[in-house]
């Protein structure tokens, strides 16, 4: 079936007169629409649903909001504007003009990181994809379809490219990003995070503002990139970015504010009595905490890491916002790195700081974590609560780099490993905690109307009330 390229596909990419490319996605195209509909938001595809749509890169059209069907909705091309004799930002290479085309060097190398990072897209729409069954409201609903529409996207801005410039490799791994499934035994997901289930929304929430974020840091990365078409589709993709942690961070606020109201109108700080009123409480909250934050730490990669070296010094990835660093050659540079010293205690060692750019960007990933649950917990404060809502250290509970499997506290001390065996239980969510949670997620979808255990939002979506019918439901 021939597709009219600008109106099916907007894109500022001349798709139009591409007829390669034009043949290589019409091929791609019913099988992705296959796969959202048996994998994509379960029971919803006749739904009306009020979405943003991207229909230019300028201020105008990538926001461009109305009532779709999810099956219906545009997924287009962007790249965003070109910068004149745009140079190479950092690394052996730094000051000669960006590359157009892939370099041959480089090949496997940037396809191994568009497909790894393309990987991640519709691993999330999978994970999430039964939650509109026990949705708090119709504007949680919708926020969830705009995320899953918007991850849809960004498979198809990392599927133009290896379409684009990677020939037949590059078609055969746009077809294995549909192959993959997350959680599937057989062929998972790349990343470990993308095949945790997300079965309740404190989980959605979490994920939104933690894994989300981790996408933020990786795609700007990627947004430095020497590889100009891979450098212009991050930037594009981290304007809607945005908006899942947006979700996320005013998610998690929303159950808290509603949490504080109950305790407030109990008199009582105390779990159970505010599980039995139908809300959460602060210490389950921190254990869901506890258990995204350290699973998103291990998607940075390892400390101390030779990928990481190469990637920077041949000019493939940088360092988020590259611009802001002083040196942007860093060879003779050295970071210094706490690690096990296999005695029970922590050792120190300046690595090439080249080798350390995975935990330079991990560093900056938690600083930004830190800026929502400081507010969260002011919030508690200002109700007049002592509890605090705090990430565990970077040490805790990781799976990958020098602190791998070590028994670590979430205050990044080592204890003994009977002990650590003993209390892990208790910082991460139990399935007692789980099935609390489960048992609250009844599906609200009168307009308006919030389930018990979250507070409404401030305001609607694109200035319009909270009560509109963000989706319509035949």
């Amino acid at each position: 079936m021939a597709i009219d390229y600008q109106e099916r596909i907007p894109n500022n990419v001349d798709l139009a007169e591409n007829r390669t490319l034009q043949r290589a996605l019409e091929h791609w195209q019913p099988h992705f629409l296959d796969w959202w509909r048996e994998l994509g938001p379960s029971d919803f595809l006749d739904a009306d649903i009020y979405l943003r749509t991207a229909t230019s890169v300028d201020a105008k059209g990538w926001a461009s909001y109305g009532t779709v069907k999810m099956p219906d909705y545009r997924w287009g091309i962007f790249l965003a504007d070109a910068i004149p004799d745009r140079r190479i930002g950092f690394g052996d290479e730094y000051g000669k003009p960006v590359w157009q085309q892939v370099p041959g060097e480089h090949r496997s190398t940037l396809r191994r990181l568009i497909v790894t990072q393309g990987d991640t897209e519709p691993a999330s729409v999978e994970q999430q994809r039964l939650l509109g069954h026990s949705c708090p409201s119709l504007y949680d609903l919708r926020n969830l379809f705009q995320v899953n529409v918007e991850e849809g996207r960004h498979l198809w801005a990392m599927v133009y490219l290896l379409h684009a410039y990677f020939g037949r490799d590059g078609r055969e791994e746009a077809e294995e990003l549909l192959a993959r499934h997350s959680g599937d035994r057989n062929k998972p997901r790349i990343l470990g995070t993308f095949n945790e289930p997300i079965s309740d929304w404190l989980s959605f929430f979490m994920f939104t503002y933690f894994t989300d974020r981790d996408g933020k840091f990786q795609l700007k990365s990627l947004a430095e990139s020497s590889f100009d078409p891979l450098s212009r589709s991050c930037n594009f993709m981290l304007t809607e970015e945005a908006h899942h942690m947006f979700v996320g961070e005013t998610g998690i606020g929303r159950v808290i504010r509603r949490t504080l109201e109950v305790m407030k109108e109990l008199g009582t700080e105390d779990p159970a009595a505010i599980r039995a009123k139908g809300a959460i409480d602060l210490p389950t909250m921190q254990r869901y905490l506890n258990f995204w934050f350290s699973s998103s730490l291990d998607l940075f990669g390892a400390e101390n890491s030779s990928n990481a070296a190469s990637y920077f010094a041949t000019g493939i990835k940088g360092r988020p916002d590259e611009a802001n660093y002083p040196d942007h050659i860093c060879r003779d540079g050295s970071f210094h790195l706490e690690m096990p010293d296999g005695k029970g205690g922590v050792a120190a060692e300046d690595v090439p700081m080249r080798n350390a750019m995975n935990e330079v960007t991990r560093t900056a990933y938690i600083r930004d974590c830190e800026i929502g649950v400081k507010r969260w917990s002011r919030l508690i404060a200002k109700a007049g609560y002592a509890q605090e809502l705090k990430l565990p250290s970077e040490r805790f509970r990781r799976s990958i780099g020098v602190w791998a499997s070590q028994p670590i506290d979430p205050e990044g001390c080592l204890i003994p490993t009977a002990e650590y065996q003993a209390k892990l239980a208790g910082w991460l969510p139990s399935e007692n905690d789980r099935s609390f949670i489960k048992s609250l997620m009844h599906r609200v979808t009168e307009p308006g109307k919030m389930a018990a255990w979250i507070a409404p939002p401030e305001r609607g979506i694109n200035n319009l009330p909270v009560e509109y019918e963000y989706v319509h439901l035949h």
